[in-house]
This record gives C-alpha cells, sequence and structure tokens, in this order.
C-alpha cells in the first residue's frame, strides 16, 4: 500500500457508531422552578403525573422519585431529567416540594 493513498472504502468490519455515554452525572439545567403536570400522550388514556425543573444529577432525581412515589402511595420513574409518576397525584406532589421548599406550581391544564 502507498503511504500517500487514502481509504475510500473499506469492507473491514467495526465499530460503526460510537458508544453511547452514561447520564449519570450530568446536571439537567433549570430556571430554579419544579413544574408539576399531567400527561396521557402515548399510555392508552392513562394519566401519568409528570414533575420536571429540578437541577439535579441522575442519581439525586432516582431518590428524589423514590420519595415521591412513596408520599403517592404509587409506581413511577426517573427518566429523562424528568419523574413520572403513576396517576392524578398533582395535589399530593405539589404540597409535598413546597413544604420542602422547593418553588413548585402546577403546569398545563
Amino acid at each position: 500500500m502507498n503511504k500517500n493513498s487514502r481509504l475510500v472504502y473499506s469492507t473491514d468490519k467495526g465499530r460503526i457508531k460510537p458508544t453511547k455515554t452514561t447520564e449519570t452525572n450530568q446536571s439537567v439545567s433549570s430556571d430554579g422552578i419544579i413544574r408539576v403536570g399531567r400527561e396521557t400522550k402515548g399510555r392508552n388514556g392513562k394519566g401519568v403525573t409528570t414533575i420536571s425543573g429540578f437541577d439535579m444529577n441522575a442519581d439525586e432525581l432516582k431518590t428524589m422519585a423514590k420519595k415521591l412515589k412513596q408520599v403517592c402511595g404509587t409506581g413511577g420513574t426517573a427518566k429523562d431529567g424528568k419523574i413520572e409518576i403513576q396517576g392524578d397525584q398533582r395535589d399530593k406532589i405539589l404540597s409535598y416540594l413546597k413544604e420542602q421548599g422547593y418553588d413548585a406550581k402546577r403546569a398545563g391544564g
């Protein structure tokens, strides 16, 4: 192979896409207001309460989700910088967050 030639096409197999980075230590930027809303999109009409606006990394967000699930007595998850709690739990979550000193408000209709 000539040193001045460059590879145009290769049939060699290998890594095509770079590996994904984990989001464990990335924090989501926030304006300081926690927004509590309700969402049914993509869930066959079953509603979940969504909480967004926390300025936390993924581990802290999971811990907060666990506390909110215990307050509401229901299931949920933390993903993509948001917390989802099953059912319409907006009033319970708003009162809990205000007790904890967060600036929380109802979002949506």
